[in-house]
């Protein structure tokens, strides 16, 4: 294996080894990550490189598991969504695997990240309204037996991603 080239994990069990990335991989991933639709014609002209080069370098981020995906933001309070927090909580050692599936069965948590620090883990929920977001908080999570211990934080403004 070269320098300019690391192993990906490309399934269970199976390993590849990826180029490294380098100036105009960084940059189509930049582009994609500010519009995710960008056609590749557009994207080539963007980071000024042919449309077959394009291409070829997306597919090849794509396969690699460098990009994971192409997705949407969406505004929370046209979807009905009012009232977000971020809920912190403290678990029972070694119990992440299970919890993770637990949590991943309630519809208002819509991102977790396992964390070290004060607490274990940390959520953001997005509810309704108060209502919904105290039945998650104090109905469903605090429900579960790894979990220890909430703690909420209201967000009264979503500046978005910087």
């Amino acid at each position: 294996m070269s320098q300019d080239e690391i192993p990906h994990q490309a399934g269970p069990g199976r390993m590849v080894i990826a180029p490294a990335l380098d100036e105009i991989d960084r940059q189509i991933i930049e582009a994609l990550g500010r519009d995710g639709r960008l056609s590749i014609r557009a994207l080539a002209e963007l980071v000024h490189i042919s449309r077959a080069n394009a291409y070829a370098r997306v597919e090849r981020l794509t396969t690699t598991g460098t990009i994971t995906g192409f997705t949407v933001t969406v505004d929370p309070l046209k979807l009905g969504l009012a009232t977000s927090a971020y809920v912190t909580l403290s678990l029972r050692q070694s119990s992440w695997r299970t919890l993770r599936e637990q949590l991943q069965a309630i519809p208002e948590i819509k991102h977790m990240a396992l964390v070290g620090g004060d607490f274990d883990a940390i959520l953001l929920v997005r509810a309704a309204d108060n209502e919904g977001l105290r039945r998650v908080v104090l109905e469903k999570l605090q429900a579960i037996p790894e979990v220890l211990g909430t703690r909420t934080a209201l967000i009264f403004e979503d500046l978005g991603t910087l």
